[in-house]
């Protein structure tokens, strides 16, 4: 399942770029010679292209039919059959899909990028990240509109919160209540989330019990999280109410009901879900006493357990326990507020791409493994839209990158024309899009080579 979403998202995502660039490109009479979702090394499995005003297909193919040699001012579609990209190959242009400048060596036609304009041909690079920029407040505006916006706030998880590891180290405990960072109080984690890690603060103050508690912060304290690879900064505590079972639950078979609450086991008080998660991790393949509450009233119930180690039962939700914020979007509120949103995702992003220079940022680079790892392991529309939308943002700015062969480095060149008035010689693009590329595989060999590595030493 994450496979076909991360799959699904980056298809969506990469035709919705190569469409900007098209876009631009036939809005200034640009020729666009292909357009393909997917790369089609060797084959394809459909070209389509409109030949004297009707339209010709060929499936499973290598090269393109005869036919198709006419009417070149008109694009031939296509699906290839490695799933992982595509492009659009635009007349005249050195780029990742055309990168010999001897084919440039006749004079440009008036049909050709290289004959544009530079603020057309600088709208044309741009029209990729417009799209993915602009897709993405589109996205995030049809998520506020569909399901609005919840939340909890922070002091309504009223046992506080369980925090990883490297947040423990520099004194914090689980159970503490976040009630202000660098004094400023604050109402979601969200907050607390962006002002430690990515805006510098330097002090936090906590409820713990009835005592109010400073925490200094270490400058490296993002550093820090990031080295020890958690997904998380901290998860809200909370009972262990059952909410249904699983089948052949042990729990189930033995008495217990939807909406008992768990809060001891062999005589271990077990006040939150991971308290009891905890404590009944060392007793696979044991005889277990659980107590919990029904209505009101102390029950027990004895069983073996099995060598897995669970009881079969599914917890309910923080969210159904604790009350929390939600807010309703019609369909012109929700407009601003995606692209408040959006651009809020984007400024955050771009904080934190400063940590990609550190050692301990390089070192948590991940490649297609990381992404697929973002999505659910069972379908979920509002969170399939949500990672989507992200994604497009990262699209954006990553192909922003003053980097050969990305959008940024075109961006990069065509400005340096319209400041200088001289144009970059076809042979030094040609050289600066080779060196671009291979610097673009190595990073795409590093960040899969991390996931790659992270998989083996989880298994072994």
């Amino acid at each position: 399942m994450k496979i076909i979403a991360l799959l699904l998202s980056l298809s969506l995502l990469v035709f919705i770029h190569e469409l900007g660039h098209y876009f631009f490109a036939r809005l200034f009479k640009t020729r666009v010679e292909k357009f393909y979702l997917f790369f089609n090394p060797y084959f394809s499995i459909l070209r389509a292209k409109k030949v004297n005003g009707k339209w010709a297909f060929s499936f499973f193919s290598k090269t393109a039919p005869e036919s198709f040699k006419q009417d070149n001012d008109n694009t031939e579609w296509g699906i290839g059959w490695v799933p992982l990209g595509g492009y659009c190959s635009i007349a005249g242009m050195i780029d990742e899909n055309n990168t010999s400048a001897s084919k440039m060596a006749s004079e440009p036609q008036k049909w050709e990028y290289r004959s544009k304009k530079a603020w057309q041909r600088l709208l044309i690079v741009l029209g990729g990240v417009i799209m993915n920029f602009v897709g993405a407040l589109i996205i995030f505006s049809f998520i506020l509109f569909t399901w609005g916006r919840e939340s909890l706030p922070i002091q309504n998880a009223t046992q506080g919160y369980d925090y990883t590891e490297a947040v423990l180290k520099n004194g914090f405990k689980n159970g503490d209540i976040i009630l202000a960072v660098n004094a400023k109080p604050v109402s979601e984690m969200s907050e607390v989330i962006e002002m430690m890690l990515l805006d510098g603060s330097n002090s936090c103050t906590v409820k713990r019990g009835n005592e109010i508690v400073k925490i200094d912060i270490p400058k490296d304290f993002a550093k820090q999280l990031i080295s020890e690879n958690s997904k998380i900064f901290a998860v809200p505590r909370f009972p262990f109410v059952i909410d249904n079972f699983a089948i052949g639950s042990l729990a189930e078979k033995n008495g217990m009901k939807v909406g008992d609450s768990i809060v001891g086991i062999n005589g271990v008080p077990t006040p939150t879900f991971t308290d009891f998660v905890a404590e009944i991790a060392n007793l696979k393949n044991k005889e277990v006493a659980v107590d919990y509450y029904r209505n009101g009233t102390l029950a027990q119930t004895k069983f073996k357990l099995d060598a897995s180690g669970k009881i079969g039962a599914v917890s309910r939700s923080p969210y159904k326990m604790y009350q929390t914020k939600k807010t309703e979007y019609s369909f012109l509120e929700s407009i601003p507020a995606g692209i408040a949103q959006g651009t809020e995702s984007l400024v955050n992003y771009v904080k934190q791409f400063k940590y990609v220079f550190s050692k301990e940022g390089a070192s948590q680079l991940g490649g297609f493994g990381t992404i697929g790892n973002l999505f659910p392991t069972s379908w979920d529309w509002q969170i399939f839209w949500n990672m989507t939308a992200f994604l497009s943002i990262i699209l954006a700015f990553m192909n922003i990158l003053p980097i050969p062969a990305l959008d940024g480095g075109h961006v990069m060149f065509t400005l340096w024309e319209m400041i200088t008035g001289r144009k970059p010689g076809d042979k030094f693009m040609e050289r600066a899009q080779m060196v671009g590329m291979a610097l673009l595989f190595a990073l795409l060999i590093y960040a899969n080579g991390n996931d790659l590595f992270r998989w083996i030493s989880a298994k072994f």
